[in-house]
C-alpha cells in the first residue's frame, strides 16, 4: 500500500521525521520514542557550477529529492503518512534564494554557502576604513554600555559563506530582483524558508532563528534582521520572512504531497540541529561536526561571544523565552579532502584510511595544505601535498590527509580554550569523518580531552527530530532527550600531544608556504 495512503484504522501518531539537507545528502530518518531509528533514505545532492568559484543548486531538483527521501523512509520503515506526529528540517546554512512573492518563481538558482561570487566584495569590506571605524565605535559603545548589543557589530566582518554579500551581489546583478523589491514583489528565503513556502503551497512564509542568525545579516542580540547593514549592503529591508522559533508548529505540508498533512514542527540550521542532538543544553557543552566542512560549537548560554577574525556568535535555538547562544569556529575543506582522495584512487573504501594511517609510523614528513577553494581571506591559498619523496607511498598521502584534519582541530580548539572564558565540559563528535578511529584518536590526544562519538552520526537529522518531538508534545523535556542519547564509543588522550610536535611543526610551515 502507498504510503501516503494509510488504511482505515492506521496506528496513531507514534513516529517524528528528521530530514537533513546537506551540503552532499540530502537524508531523512524516522524515529520512533527511543529515538531508535525505524526507517531511512538519502539521496546525493547535486551541485552546480555555472562558473569558477560558484556553486548553486536547481531548486525543483532538489525540492524532488526532498520529497523522495521523505516518502521513501516512511515506505522503508513500514509506516503509513497518518502515523507521524511531526516534521523536523535541518538545513545547510547561508544557501539561499530569490523569488518573486506573487508568482513564487525564483530569480535565480539556489546560491550555495559555499558559492564564491561574493569573494571581492568579502575582501574590499573587510579592508574597508568603514568597517574599521564601525569597529572602534561598537567597540566603545560596548565599552562603556557593557550591552551585548555592541558586542557582535564590534567584530563584525564578511564572509562568503555567509548570504549578506551574495545577496548584496543579486540586487546589483539579477535586474528581475530588483525591480520585485521596489515593488515589496521579492521574497528572500534560506533553504528551509524556501522548503516551508513549498511545503505548505506558498501559505506559510517563515524561518527560524538559527537560520536567521547564521545568514550575516540578522542582529542574534536584538534578534532582528539588521537595517544598519541593510542599508550599507543596499538590500531592500522588505524581503525578509518573520522569525519563529526554533521548535514550533510552523503549520502542515499540503495535503495533496503526501496525501495527509503532516505538522511541519520545527526549522533549525544544520550545526544547531547537531548541538541539540548532542545534547549539548549546558554552557560550556561542545560539540564537533566533521562533515563537508569543520564545525566546532561551543554552548554559552544566554550571553553572546565573539572574538575577532576566528570565532563567531550565532542563535543555537529559541524555545519559548529560552535563547541559547553558540560561539562558532569553522574550517573548510574536511570531507571534501577525503571525497577527492578517493575520487583519484588513493583509496576504494572510506572505512579503509583509517587502517591505512595506522599502518605506518608517520606520513614520512609529506604534509598536505587543505583549501580546494579560493579562501576569502587568502585567494592565492590552494591545497597542495609538500614533502614528497620516492618513497612516498598512499597510505603516506592518506595519512598526511587525516593529520590535517586532526592538526586544524588542535589549531581551533586552541583558539577556543583561550578566548572562550567559560569551563569547557563534554566535548561530542559527529559527522561523517568521526567514525575516522584515526582522526578521533589524533584529535583527541592533541587537545588532551575525552571526546565522546554518539552511536548515531547524523546529528543533525535527530536534532530536527528532537525539535520537533518537542514541540508536538511526542517528547515532554530535555531531560527525557538526555536518556535517550546512545554512546558508541569514548575516545581518550594515549599519547602526549608534545610526540606530535614535529609533525605539526612541519604541517604549519607547510600552510605558510602556501600562502601567497
Amino acid at each position: 500500500m502507498p504510503c501516503g495512503q494509510p488504511e482505515s484504522g492506521a496506528a496513531p501518531a507514534r513516529y517524528v521525521l528528521g530530514v537533513d539537507v546537506g551540503s552532499t545528502v540530502v537524508k531523512c530518518h524516522v524515529y520512533d520514542r527511543a529515538a531508535a531509528v525505524r526507517g531511512s533514505s538519502c539521496k546525493k545532492v547535486e551541485s552546480l557550477y555555472p562558473r569558477p568559484g560558484w556553486v548553486e543548486l536547481d531548486p525543483e531538483v532538489l525540492w524532488s529529492q526532498f520529497i523522495g527521501v521523505v516518502k521513501d523512509t516512511v515506505q522503508a520503515a513500514g509506516l503509513h503518512m497518518r502515523q507521524i506526529a511531526g516534521l523536523g528540517i535541518s538545513t545547510q546554512r547561508g544557501t539561499f534564494i530569490t523569488w518573486h512573492k506573487r508568482t513564487g518563481k525564483p530569480f535565480h538558482n539556489l546560491i550555495s554557502w559555499q558559492d564564491l561570487r561574493s569573494a571581492e566584495l568579502v575582501n574590499s569590506w573587510n579592508k574597508s576604513l568603514l568597517l574599521k571605524v564601525i569597529h572602534v565605535i561598537c567597540t566603545v559603545l560596548h565599552f562603556l554600555t557593557g550591552s551585548d548589543r555592541y558586542l557582535a557589530p564590534s567584530f563584525l566582518t564578511f564572509s562568503t559563506h555567509q548570504a549578506s554579500l551574495k545577496l548584496s551581489w543579486v540586487f546589483k546583478n539579477i535586474r528581475e530582483a530588483e525591480e520585485a523589491a521596489k515593488k515589496n514583489n521579492c521574497c528572500f528565503g534560506t533553504l528551509d524558508t524556501w522548503l516551508l513556502y513549498r511545503l505548505t503551497k506558498g501559505s506559510v512564509y517563515a524561518t527560524d532563528y538559527s537560520n536567521a542568525s547564521s545568514t550575516g545579516i540578522f542582529e542574534p542580540f536584538t534578534k532582528c534582521w539588521n537595517p544598519t547593514l541593510c542599508s550599507l549592503l543596499s538590500i531592500p529591508m522588505s524581503i525578509y520572512p518573520p522569525v519563529k522559533d526554533t521548535s514550533f508548529n510552523f503549520g502542515s505540508t499540503d495535503s495533496e504531497i503526501f496525501g495527509v498533512p503532516i505538522p511541519i514542527m520545527a526549522m533549525v540550521a544544520d550545526q544547531q540541529s547537531a548541538m541539540f542532538g548532542e545534547c549539548c543544553f549546558h554552557p560550556g557543552d561542545v560539540k564537533l561536526t566533521m562533515g563537508t566542512g569543520g564545525f566546532w560549537n561551543v554552548n554559552t548560554g544566554e550571553h553572546l561571544f565573539a572574538s575577532r577574525g576566528s570565532l563567531y556568535p550565532v542563535i543555537g535555538w529559541k524555545i519559548g523565552e529560552e535563547v541559547v547562544y553558540l560561539t562558532e569556529g569553522s574550517v573548510s575543506d574536511i570531507g571534501t579532502a577525503i571525497k577527492w582522495a578517493q575520487d583519484i584512487g588513493l583509496f576504494t573504501n572510506v572505512d579503509e584510511t583509517a587502517q591505512m594511517a595506522q599502518s605506518i609510523a608517520d606520513s614520512q614528513g609529506v604534509c598536505f595544505v587543505p583549501d580546494f577553494q579560493v579562501s576569502g581571506g587568502d585567494p592565492c591559498l590552494c591545497a597542495s601535498f609538500m614533502g614528497l619523496k620516492p618513497s612516498t607511498n598512499r597510505n603516506h598521502l592518506v595519512r598526511a590527509i587525516l593529520e590535517s584534519v586532526a592538526f586544524r582541530n588542535k589549531l581551533l580548539y586552541d583558539i577556543i580554550v583561550k578566548k572562550v572564558h567559560i569551563p569547557l565540559q563534554t566535548i561530542r563528535a559527529d559527522g561523517g569523518v568521526s567514525n575516522n578511529s584515526f582522526v578521533m584518536q589524533m584529535t583527541s590526544d592533541l587537545i588532551n580531552k575525552k571526546i565522546e562519538k554518539p552511536a548515531d552520526a547524523d546529528m543533525s537529522s535527530l536534532g530536527a527530530a528532537f525539535l520537533a518531538g518537542l514541540a508536538s508534545g511526542f517528547w515532554t523535556d530535555k531531560e527525557q532527550l538526555k536518556k535517550l542519547r546512545r554512546i558508541e564509543a569514548v575516545f581518550e588522550p594515549q599519547k602526549d600531544s608534545e610526540e606530535y610536535g614535529p609533525a605539526m611543526d612541519a604541517w604549519v610551515q607547510a600552510m605558510k608556504h602556501s600562502l601567497h
